[in-house]
């Protein structure tokens, strides 16, 4: 297989890759937006999880699978870049490298990085296991009470948005990048999916990092029942 073919196998996979970690993060971003509603909807959706390990920790799985293969596709194709002609693109016309361009591998490391802290935070319970022995009034999980007794940590929170910012400035620059590895953009098309790349990224960016600021500022507080351990 010669270089170039390479690269757009390669290129191919990381587009299929990337468009997989946007539904996941679109899927998880939905269902922790519920914490608005109070306790019931997401306590109740999280035994809803319990319910079907199966399905849970093939999830979880494939997530840390899908964040690997993703870091993994990306080196790979930086790589074979290097070693291919200069102008890789149809489309050649000069662009100014923007934020996300230039970090793009080290912010991919540091979202896999946290993606790990967060599976261990969350769901293994090892970085505070306090936390996974809080019950609802119901005998459930209180996942609602952990998430909030965690964001009230100003630590956590700030490593949480920072890496939710991270998150969306890796997205808004993939889409384009990648089409462009294809030669699908136009010089019309180009502006239009830029705006929208960021215009994706920054809605599931502001729905991330709003829970852990509205409960810094005490918008999203703890039930009456509930005191922290």
């Amino acid at each position: 297989m010669n270089l170039n073919r390479t690269n757009i196998v390669l290129a191919a996979a990381l587009l299929i890759v990337v468009i997989s970690s946007l539904f996941i993060q679109t899927d998880h971003s939905r269902p922790n937006l519920q914490i608005y509603l109070g306790p019931e909807p997401l306590n109740a959706y999280a035994k809803f999880l319990k319910s079907t390990p199966l399905v849970l920790w093939g999830a979880r799985f494939g997530l840390l699978a899908i964040f690997g293969l993703h870091l993994l596709l990306a080196v790979n194709l930086k790589r074979q870049n290097r070693r291919a002609r200069p102008q890789n693109y149809v489309v050649n016309d000069p662009v100014e490298t923007t934020l996300a361009s230039r970090t793009m591998m080290s912010s991919g490391i540091v979202i896999l990085a946290f993606v790990i802290y967060h599976l261990a935070h969350f769901t293994l319970g090892v970085t505070n296991p306090a936390l996974h022995e809080l019950v609802d009034s119901a005998g459930r999980h209180d996942v609602y009470s952990m998430v909030v007794l965690s964001f009230q940590n100003p630590y956590v929170s700030a490593t949480y948005i920072f890496a939710m910012l991270l998150l969306g400035l890796h997205l808004s620059h993939a889409a384009a990048s990648i089409w462009q590895t294809f030669g699908i953009t136009s010089s019309r098309s180009r502006t239009w999916i830029h705006n929208l790349g960021w215009g994706i990224a920054a809605i599931l960016t502001l729905g991330n990092i709003s829970i852990p600021i509205s409960i810094l500022l005490g918008l999203v507080g703890l039930p009456e029942e509930v005191t922290a351990p």
